[in-house]
């Protein structure tokens, strides 16, 4: 059975480009356009793994995060965070709200496919 994966962003493009690499890769991949979408997407899925942007409307990644933690079901579901941000204090935060892992946009392909794989074991 293949790996599951929710993918939060606002950019239509970045998610298209996720819906991609990660279904080349052999995910199954599950798309949302905000941290508010993401948890009514998540209602009633078990992803392996959820990468998350954090500079998104309505509800920004780390609401999302926070969100995802209070669920009994997702409490430890790991969440990668893929954003353009890099500074120390938002890595930080978003590690205290429950993420999991970190990495800067612009991605490599073979690089998420591998963290995916990693977090997910």
């Amino acid at each position: 059975m293949p790996l599951s994966v929710l993918a939060v962003d606002d950019s239509r493009t970045m998610r298209e480009m996720l819906r991609l690499a990660l279904t080349e890769a052999g995910f199954e991949v599950s798309l949302a356009d905000d941290g508010e979408h993401g948890l009514e997407v998540l209602d009633g899925m078990a992803p392996n793994v959820i990468i998350t942007d954090i500079n998104m409307p309505i509800m920004d990644g780390f609401g999302f995060i926070e969100g995802v933690r209070r669920s009994a079901e997702h409490r430890v579901t790991p969440i990668l965070v893929l954003t353009t941000e890099s500074a120390p204090e938002l890595k930080m935060r978003a590690k205290n709200a429950g993420a999991t892992g970190w990495i800067v946009k612009p991605f490599d392909k073979d690089k998420l496919v591998d963290a995916i794989k990693r977090v997910a074991a």
